[in-house]
C-alpha cells in the first residue's frame, strides 16, 4: 500500500557543486554566462524565465543524442540508486521535483528509477534542439507539480517528503510532512525539519525512516 511520496531536487541535491545546466553549458562553451544568470536569479535580480531563455539559446543546433551523452558524465552524489530502492521497498514513490531542464529529469528517471519529473521543456525538431524554451518553471510551479502528483495518488503534501537544498525548494518545504535540507543553503536549512550533509544521499534515510515510522 502506498504510504508517501518522496520528492528529490536535482541541482545542488543530486548534482553537487554545480547545476546540471552549468554542466551542460560547459560542453557548449557557455558555463560562465549560465552560472552568472543562475546567481542573479538566486539573488532575486532576474526571473526564472530570463535564465531559461539565456540558457536555451546555447542548446540551438545540438542534438538530443549529444545532450544525452553529456548527461552520462553528469556529476552526482553517491547512493541515489540505493535511496530509490529503499523508497520502493517501503511503499514510497520516488519522484523528482526540480527546475532542471526536462531532459535532465528524464535521464535521471531512466537511470535510477524515479517515477516522474517536472522542469522546463525545450523545442526539438528532427532530434535537434532549436534553442527555444517551450515552458517555464519557477519555485511555485515546482510545488504545484508536487501537489498534482500527490493528489493523483490520493495523497496530500503532508504525506510527502521533500529533499532539497536551496531557494527553489522553499515553497515545497513549507507544505510537506518532512522537509530535508541536504547540503543546503542557510535559507533552506531554516525552513527544513532536518539538516543532512554529505556526499552520499543515503545519509537522508534515517530521517525518512523515522518520519515514515511515525505516520
Amino acid at each position: 500500500m502506498l504510504k508517501a511520496v518522496a520528492f528529490f531536487d536535482v541541482d545542488g541535491t543530486l548534482v553537487p557543486g554545480i547545476s546540471s545546466a552549468v554542466h551542460l553549458a560547459g560542453h557548449l562553451g557557455r558555463a560562465d554566462a549560465v552560472a552568472e544568470a543562475e546567481a542573479a536569479w538566486d539573488a532575486g535580480l532576474v526571473s526564472a524565465r530570463y535564465v531559461e531563455e539565456l540558457d536555451a539559446r546555447g542548446w540551438a543546433g545540438t542534438s538530443e543524442t549529444q545532450i544525452r551523452e553529456w548527461l552520462g558524465v553528469l556529476p552526482l552524489v553517491d547512493g541515489i540508486a540505493e535511496v530509490v530502492e529503499w523508497c520502493v521497498d517501503h511503499d514510497v514513490i520516488p519522484a523528482l521535483a526540480t527546475l532542471a531542464w526536462h531532459p535532465v529529469g528524464v535521464y535521471l528517471c531512466e537511470t535510477f528509477g524515479f517515477v516522474d519529473t517536472c522542469g522546463p521543456r525545450l523545442e526539438v525538431r528532427d532530434g535537434i534542439y532549436t534553442g527555444i524554451p517551450l515552458s517555464s518553471y519557477d519555485s511555485e510551479a515546482k510545488r504545484d507539480f508536487a501537489v498534482r502528483f500527490a493528489k493523483e495518488r490520493g495523497l496530500t503534501l503532508d504525506r510527502c517528503v521533500a529533499v532539497g537544498d536551496s531557494l527553489s525548494d522553499l515553497p515545497l518545504f513549507a507544505e510537506v510532512g518532512l522537509a530535508v535540507a541536504f547540503n543546503a543553503t542557510e535559507r533552506a536549512r531554516a525552513l527544513a525539519d532536518v539538516e543532512v550533509t554529505g556526499r552520499d544521499l543515503r545519509a537522508v534515510l534515517p530521517s525518512l525512516e523515522n518520519w515514515l515510522g511515525s505516520q
